[in-house]
């Protein structure tokens, strides 16, 4: 008596079976992907107007740290320093000089940005409040105030310590019109304030090097 046996699939067809078996699942599950959040983004070491020199006499008259009074401008959407001779376009968001931080808006250039300084934890701001207020540039006066203490730094004469604030967020509006928010995370070279008892020219030397995050929403809503 002859005995036959089942005849199994081949390693090959067994894998296209399971395979065809997934994407049937698949295709039925109408669950929706969640979309991947946008990633925030760490610049480092943004040189604005480095000090070149120091003023002579002694304060307040002299001694006072100077550069060459240009800013930096930087792209928000593109993560990119914007050359000087593209100023007055609409290519950046942000200009560095000092502790001074413009916009492409009003008097500092021809773009639709704006800004004004959230209080709270940058993870925080998950979407910007319907009734905020851009403020725009308007030289002497800024979207993003100057000064000891007004926004997102204090400083300290005695020390010669400029310090981000903790829980300042600077809500930018683009030049485009679209918005990011921004975390000034320190002030000098490789991102480590200086010791106290480092002597002034080393805090001159390495002050002015921005390190700061930021996240962009490039859709033009107001969500993070």
């Amino acid at each position: 008596m002859k005995t036959s046996f089942p005849k199994f699939p081949s390693p090959l067809a067994f894998s296209l079976f399971i395979g065809l078996a997934m994407l049937v699942v698949s295709c039925k599950d109408n669950t929706p992907v969640p979309p991947v959040g946008l990633q925030a983004i760490t610049v480092q070491n943004l040189a604005a107007d480095t000090i070149i020199g120091i003023t002579p006499g002694v304060p307040p008259a002299g001694g006072i740290p100077y550069g060459a009074g240009k800013f930096t401008f930087y792209s928000l959407e593109t993560n990119a320093i914007i050359p000087s001779a593209d100023s007055a376009s609409n290519r950046w968001d942000l200009g560095f000089r000092g502790t001074t931080i413009i916009t492409n808006s009003g008097s500092s250039g021809p773009g639709q940005g704006g800004a004004f300084v959230w209080t709270g934890l940058f993870a925080d701001l998950k979407s910007i409040p319907a009734d905020s207020t851009f403020r725009v540039d308007a030289a002497p006066s800024y979207a993003i105030p100057v000064g000891s203490g007004r926004a997102w730094y204090t400083y300290s004469q005695a020390e010669q310590l400029v310090r981000p604030i903790p829980g300042k967020v600077l809500v930018i509006r683009t030049a485009s019109g679209k918005f990011a928010k921004v975390e000034i995370l320190n002030y000098y070279k490789g991102g480590v304030t200086p010791a106290v008892t480092e002597p002034d020219s080393v805090k001159y030397k390495l002050q002015r090097h921005y390190t700061f995050r930021y996240t962009f929403q490039p859709n033009g809503n107001r969500d993070f």
